[in-house]
């Protein structure tokens, strides 16, 4: 995948010009990030989002019309394309957006109720036609994003705790400190191929993951409060971001996998806690755990009925525009030093898919305190 094929998500719906386009230099890490409004010329709705999440809400876009990015930008023949203003998908990506805002407001109390997945769902027209086959055949499947706490279901706190005994027992899982690791990771598309990969986490809620392209590291770190990412596959030569501080939902998901790495923690993820009736994946029974906080940021953690383990988590962040998922599914677990770790995992997102697996683990080891550090940055100029 191309920098422009990786970030073109960035301007799905909105114009915005890059190299002499932009409207301001970026921020370093640990200050405010910049918002779309700031950084992109030419953004005329959302233009208070930090670019993090911009760039996200481009994907929910893609994902609810079935859409690339040269749908609304015409060919991926360079950045000067995707400036142009001169698409109509866009416009009527505009009038959507202040459409489906304005029916929320009028009709729904300002609950987001009305998506563009709504409609959509996946195509580039909404449909209007019932379609009969449909109709009398089962309905789909499609699990509820909320999960209602089930009478008669186990406690939260019994299948977290047979969870931590089939990991290896609570005194193996309170002595973990550390955790460093080596594998390989592989995008979804056509030629892709894998790349090295290492992890370094530190508890109780450091993490950096550094995937070894072909372009050079591209580096995610959470540093406890904060996070970023790192590499020329965001600072590509079209975009000088060399650092994208995140936000939002995404910090909040590295905030879980960092929690989940460490699972002795697991119940401190979220504050509220309800466990749902049981359900299946991949012909497995599996008890269903959603945590939520007050703030709004909920996950779903599924465990394997009989093993305990965990096997799939279900992240969800609300925005402007719709709810984003991601899903993680984990297997493979082998015993390293007394514990049990998953040593193959899939995230699936959006506008992504990444399949990790693991050559070498090692636990309770020194991890240099510089894995988690904030680069430094040149002098901001403008362009």
């Amino acid at each position: 995948m191309t920098n422009q094929a990786l970030l073109c998500v960035i301007a799905t719906a909105f114009s915005f010009c890059v190299g002499n386009g932009l409207a301001q230099a970026q921020t370093p890490p640990g200050q405010k990030p910049l918002t779309a409004g700031e950084f992109f010329k030419n953004v005329k709705i959302l233009a208070n989002l930090p670019v993090n999440e911009f760039m996200t809400t481009m994907g929910f876009f893609s994902a609810s019309l079935g859409y690339s990015c040269e749908n609304c930008h015409g060919a991926d023949t360079g950045w000067e394309n995707y400036a142009a203003d001169n698409q109509a998908n866009k416009q009527t990506a505009r009038r959507m957006i202040l459409m489906m805002t304005a029916i929320n407001k009028t009709y729904f109390g300002g609950k987001q109720v009305l998506t563009c997945y709504t409609c959509h769902r996946g195509g580039d027209q909404p449909t209007i036609t019932p379609n009969l086959a449909a109709l009398y055949s089962p309905p789909p499947e499609e699990p509820k994003d909320i999960v209602q706490q089930a009478k008669g279901a186990p406690s939260v706190n019994q299948i977290f705790g047979k969870y931590i005994q089939a990991l290896g027992g609570p005194q193996h899982l309170a002595n973990l400190t550390s955790i460093a690791a080596k594998g390989t990771m592989l995008g979804y598309g056509v030629g892709a191929e894998k790349q090295s990969l290492e992890i370094y986490a530190k508890a109780p809620g450091q993490r950096t993951m550094i995937i070894h392209s072909p372009e050079g590291d591209n580096v995610t770190t959470l540093d406890g409060p904060s996070a970023w990412i790192a590499g020329p596959q965001i600072a590509g030569p079209e975009i000088p971001v060399p650092v994208l501080i995140l936000t939002g939902g995404d910090l909040d998901g590295l905030k879980l996998e960092a929690n989940l790495t460490f699972p002795s923690s697991i119940s401190q993820a979220f504050s509220q806690w309800r466990v749902g009736l049981q359900t299946e994946i991949d012909d497995h029974q599996v008890q269903v755990v959603q945590g939520s906080s007050p703030g709004g940021a909920f996950a779903t953690l599924y465990f394997d009925a009989d093993s305990g383990l965990l096997i799939r988590v279900m992240r969800y962040t609300d925005s402007f525009v719709g709810r984003f998922p991601t899903q993680i599914d984990y297997s493979d677990y082998r015993e390293v030093s007394g514990i049990k770790v998953p040593f193959r995992w899939t995230v699936v997102w959006l506008d992504g898919q990444q399949t990790f697996e693991l050559t070498e683990v090692k636990l309770n080891v020194p991890i240099e305190a510089t894995r988690f550090a904030k680069p430094s940055l040149p002098p901001p100029a403008l362009q």
